[in-house]
């Protein structure tokens, strides 16, 4: 059982475990230590961001389902 701690592509997968378990409480940390208004601009900024990125991925969904249509 030692050789997976041998493994690359273990050690990938726990750091990138750690770092989305990590990432998102060191940024809601850091918002929530700022001043007040500056927390709802980042806040407000956070939830624009978060729309977009899902509005691209749909958008990218459906040009991909648009094109496997088209192809056959």
């Amino acid at each position: 059982m030692s050789w997976i701690l041998k493994e690359r592509w273990y050690w990938f997968i726990v750091i990138g475990v750690v770092l989305v378990v990590v990432v998102p409480l060191l940024l809601v940390w850091v918002i929530l230590s700022m001043d007040p208004i500056i927390r709802v601009i980042f806040t407000v900024l956070i939830i624009l961001a978060w729309g977009l990125v899902s509005g691209y991925k749909d958008w990218l969904v459906s040009k991909r389902k648009e094109q496997a249509k088209a192809q056959g």
